[in-house]
Parts: C-alpha cells; sequence; structure tokens
C-alpha cells in the first residue's frame, strides 16, 4: 500500500510539472498567434486601439477549455510514456501496482483540473461572450462620435459617410475644419465648416453642429451642383443598430439553455458539456496509449494519441451541429460521442492490460 501512495505522489508531481509547462507553452502560443490577428484588424481600421486587449482577453478565455485539456492530455500521456520507456512502468506492475492504480492516479490528478474545465466551459465562456458583446455594442454606439482623428479620413460602417476635421478637443466634442461627404438620395454631397461641436438632444440622439461653412451638392459629372452657405448646419449621426442582448445561445448561462431547451441551446450544451467529459476520458485513454515496445518505434503511439485527439474533438464539434439541426437530442449526442469513446477507452484497457497485469 505505502509504495501504491509513493507511485502516485511521484506519478503526480510530474503529470504537473508537464501539464504546467504545456499549458504554458500553448497559451504563450496562441496569445502571439491571437496578438496578431488583432493587430492586424486593427491595422485595416476594423478595430479600435483601445479594444486590442480586451478582445485578446475575451479571445483566450473562449480557448482556455481547449488548453487545457489539451495540457492536462499531454501532461498525463508523456509521463506515462516516460514510464514505459525507462522500463519503471515494468518494475511497477510486477510490484503490484496495475493499470487500475496507474488510473487512480490519473483521476485525482485530473479531477480538480477537469472541474476548473468544466467551470469555464460551462459559466465562463457564457460570461466572455456577455462581455464581449456588451464592449462590441459600447464601440459600436460611439464609434460615430469618438472616432473621429485628426488628420485621419474615417468612414462610417454603412460607407455612405467620409469624415475629416483637422483639430479635435481632449474630450472628443469639438472639431475644427471639418469635411463630410455623403450620399444621399443619389446625390453627392460635400460640407465644409470651420469648427463643429458633437452634441446630444433631449431624445437622445447625437448631432454634428458645423458653423461657418458650405454645402456641395449634385451629380458627378453633371454641372447642376447647389451651393449653400450656412452659418449653422447640424448631422444627425444616425442610431446603431445592435443586436438584443442574450439573442446568441453563446451568450446564455447553462439554466437558460435548458429553460429553452431549443436545438441550438441544445446544441450549444452539448458543446460545453463536451470539454470536461472529453478532458477526462482522454486522460484515461492516455493509460493505455502511452505503452511504449522498447522493441518498436517511440513515436507511433504519440502520432497514434495525436490523431484519437484530433478526432475526439471533431466528433464533439459536430455533435454540436447534430443536435443543433434537430438530428438528434441532446442525449443521443453525447452517447454518440463520449458513450462511443467510453466503449474504446474501454476496449483499449482490455487488449492492452488483460491477463496477469490487469490488477
Amino acid at each position: 500500500m505505502a509504495h501504491t501512495h509513493r507511485f502516485e505522489r511521484a506519478l503526480s508531481r510530474e503529470m504537473a510539472a508537464l501539464a504546467s509547462m504545456a499549458f504554458a507553452a500553448l497559451a504563450a502560443i496562441f496569445a502571439v498567434v491571437l496578438l496578431v490577428r488583432v493587430l492586424g484588424k486593427a491595422a485595416l481600421g476594423d478595430v479600435a486601439g483601445e479594444a486590442v486587449l480586451p478582445l485578446l482577453g475575451f479571445g483566450f478565455m473562449r480557448f482556455l477549455p481547449v488548453l487545457l485539456s489539451l495540457a492536462l492530455f499531454i501532461g498525463v500521456f508523456m509521463s506515462l510514456a516516460r514510464l514505459w520507456r525507462d522500463s519503471e512502468a515494468i518494475i511497477w506492475l510486477n510490484g503490484g501496482v496495475g493499470p487500475l492504480g496507474w488510473a487512480r492516479a490519473v483521476l485525482r490528478f485530473a479531477l480538480p483540473v477537469v472541474a476548473i474545465i468544466a467551470l469555464v466551459s460551462l459559466e465562463g465562456i457564457p460570461w466572455s461572450a456577455r462581455k464581449q458583446a456588451e464592449f462590441e455594442r459600447g464601440l459600436e454606439s460611439k464609434e460615430r462620435v469618438s472616432a473621429l482623428t485628426p488628420g485621419v479620413f474615417s468612414e462610417d460602417r454603412d460607407g455612405r459617410r467620409v469624415v475629416f476635421v483637422e483639430t479635435l478637443s481632449e474630450d472628443g466634442r469639438d472639431v475644427g475644419n471639418v469635411f463630410i461627404q455623403s450620399r444621399e438620395r443619389g446625390r453627392m454631397g460635400v460640407t465644409v465648416a470651420r469648427q463643429g461641436v458633437v452634441r446630444q438632444v433631449e431624445n437622445g440622439d447625437s448631432f454634428l453642429f458645423l458653423e461657418q461653412g458650405r454645402r456641395y451638392e449634385g451629380l458627378p459629372g453633371e454641372a447642376d451642383f447647389w451651393v449653400t452657405g450656412f452659418s449653422r448646419y447640424a448631422v444627425r449621426i444616425p442610431p446603431q443598430v445592435v443586436e438584443a442582448a442574450g439573442a446568441s445561445p453563446r451568450t446564455l448561462g447553462v439554466a437558460q439553455l435548458l429553460k429553452d431547451p431549443t436545438p441550438r441551446n441544445m446544441g450549444e450544451w452539448v458543446w460545453r458539456v463536451g470539454y470536461p467529459l472529453t478532458a477526462l476520458l482522454l486522460c484515461l485513454l492516455a493509460v493505455p496509449l502511452s505503452y511504449v515496445n522498447p522493441r518498436a518505434g517511440r513515436s507511433l503511439n504519440v502520432v497514434f494519441a495525436i490523431l484519437i485527439y484530433v478526432a475526439y474533438n471533431n466528433l464533439v464539434g459536430l455533435s454540436e451541429g447534430w443536435v443543433g439541426r434537430a438530428s438528434l437530442s441532446a442525449g443521443q449526442g453525447l452517447l454518440a460521442v463520449h458513450g462511443a469513446m467510453a466503449l474504446v477507452l474501454t476496449a483499449f484497457f482490455w487488449h492492452r492490460f488483460r491477463g496477469p497485469w490487469a490488477r
């Protein structure tokens, strides 16, 4: 019994060290890739500079269960594979620590991490999705007011108006030397003014009030342009049309998904539940997969483990689509993927450890 505890403690330390290193490496790689993608959008003007770090955090939270699951699988698999390569596994097996003892040590190490994965996937992801939606709505609602950059031509999302200002006050309200090109009712309009100010009226609409300017309106290629001088001219900033909060299943909590069991909501639920189930089953599957025959190549089981991991995760994504299209119920979707993997796990254990080592 004492040697069993020593084995579990030593194996847990090794799995924790390898899983931590794997998570750090995966998180760094993913953060760099995500940062490059967000910075690329910011360089094109699709994302405001102030939104880079928040979007990076939201994206990292969304993929955190995947990173944790993969790091956990790597830590367990590589630790057990090392026991086989160094022939320590044979010693422990002959000493009475069979595959069930290995599985018990793996479970004690993996269950706390699986609980974290479940918490993040079930509640962390929808919370992050809601915060991201609120953040993006906030950016879009003030885009037409605060996105004016001195010396830069700014185009609205509709592509119907281009605004240029030479100077802009610190509070983003007072502007100087304004140029506005717009298209309305099939006619091209150009408005220039010495100064202007952004204000919000009583009903909540925002207007850009221009002073001491002119407006030119007409059709390109024709000579019938209208020229109008004004001492004060108001340009209404159209209200931002925003999707209602909570419209996407990705932003709903587990209780809300189960309260409204539409196919889309159940597909989302199956996808979230799949994260902790996948992590748990893959950790147990690493026990028979880690077997290395000293006389055979050492890379074959690694390639096989990678293929199983990729196939399993793809099936989880497919099950979300099957349930979302009402091809399967939520229970059938879970059983078709995770139940099948549980059978594969049982078959691998029986094939690898049947006989005198099955203890």
